[in-house]
C-alpha cells in the first residue's frame, strides 16, 4: 500500500466520522489520538479535507464539518 492510498483510505473514513456525528469537533491532537495517526498524515488528512469544503476550522481550532449550521 503506498503513502496516497494510506492516507486516501484515512480521509474516507474520517469523513465518514463525520457524517455519522454531525456535530462532531475535534481538535487537531483530538484527531492524531482518536486515530493514532501521526503528525504529518493527520495534517495531510485535515488539509484535504478543508480543502474539498468538508470541514473547516473554528476560532477556536477545532475542525468541523463546513455544512453544520452556525
Amino acid at each position: 500500500m503506498t503513502v496516497r492510498q494510506d492516507v486516501t483510505e484515512w480521509i474516507q473514513l474520517v469523513r465518514a466520522e463525520y457524517l455519522e456525528s454531525p456535530g462532531l469537533q475535534l481538535t487537531k491532537g483530538q484527531v492524531q489520538r482518536l486515530w493514532s495517526l501521526d503528525p504529518s498524515t493527520c495534517e495531510a488528512i485535515l488539509e484535504a479535507l478543508e480543502q474539498a469544503q468538508f470541514l473547516e476550522r473554528t476560532k477556536a481550532n477545532r475542525y468541523v464539518r463546513a455544512d453544520r449550521e452556525p
